[in-house]
């Protein structure tokens, strides 16, 4: 099965493919989608759907796993947030995707083993579980990188119930 990760920013987007089968994982690509701040908000939004779509469309992935929203201390943080959410996923309900949402929490407990881990042991168990010889960089596009074997591993225990 092959899934796209995404971890949403407004100024940065982390993207990335993994293909898996049976607790065993492929890296495919990953990358980042950066948006200039200057720009007025709904262009950026365009940038985000526009390139969420070549994604999509360049790498055929089944699943679309995305992080869910969470507390934010600034509201204004939060609904800019939720709007690149709900772009990236109507982009993915566009091409007929499954779509998955895990929190962050959850994210960081099936990759790293713990639900408070940092960004940094994020980073290294993506590069052990997909065999790389350095840690993706930057963190956002690891961080979508985890969300997709996260989702991989979740629906592999799925099946063993």
């Amino acid at each position: 099965m092959r899934v796209l990760g995404i971890d949403p920013g407004s100024e940065t987007l982390g993207w990335g493919i993994v293909e898996g089968d049976n607790f065993k994982y492929r890296l495919v690509e990953y990358g980042v989608v950066k948006s200039n701040r200057r720009d007025k908000f709904s262009k950026r939004l365009l940038r985000i759907f526009d390139s969420v779509a070549d994604i999509i469309w360049r790498f055929e992935p089944k699943v679309l796993s995305i992080e869910e929203a969470f507390y934010a201390v600034n509201v204004e943080v939060a609904l800019k947030l939720g709007q690149v959410r709900g772009i990236v996923m109507l982009a993915g309900e566009k091409a007929g995707l499954e779509i998955a949402e895990y929190s962050p929490r959850f994210v960081k407990q099936t990759i790293v083993g713990y639900g408070n881990a940092e960004k940094q042991q994020i980073q290294e168990m993506v590069r052990i579980l997909l065999k790389l010889k350095e840690k993706p960089e930057p963190h956002d596009a690891a961080d979508a990188l985890a969300l997709a074997i996260c989702h991989l591993h979740a629906c592999k225990l799925k099946n063993l119930r």
